[in-house]
């Protein structure tokens, strides 16, 4: 029990603030762009299919939900994570299949002090 009431206010400090690759997966596997967009930077480059473009928040949001629209997600499998060499930012890597086929994704997350942020995220027909 005492164990519990020390560690148990540090446990959910930790989660605070950085999004869960398993929360940004969920919503990728669900085709739910309003719950990708909470982790967007405020400028976000997105690639669909060849088309890059960087985007505010909110035109980045309405791009993903229409793709999502498109093609709309079954699933996402993380095949691949991993942080930068040079900082502690990150990356994930995966497998979207959708509605009109299957798509890798990659996703990279800019890690600053306490605070993550998607900063961009590509869909490659795959």
């Amino acid at each position: 029990m005492l164990f519990l009431l020390l560690f148990a206010p540090f446990a959910l400090m930790a989660d605070q603030g950085n999004p869960s690759l398993e929360a940004i997966a969920k919503a990728l596997s669900s085709g739910d762009a309003d719950a990708l967009s909470k982790y967007f930077a405020d400028n976000v480059e997105i690639s669909i299919l060849d088309k890059e473009q960087l985007y505010p928040k909110a035109k980045a949001t309405e791009a993903v939900r229409s793709f999502f629209d498109s093609n709309k997600p079954k699933s996402f499998s993380q095949v691949h994570q991993g942080s930068s060499r040079e900082s502690s930012d990150q990356y994930c890597i995966g497998n979207m299949s959708a509605t009109t086929g299957s798509y890798r994704v990659y996703i990279y997350l800019k890690v600053n002090g306490s605070s993550t942020s998607i900063q961009e995220i590509r869909f490659d027909k795959g």
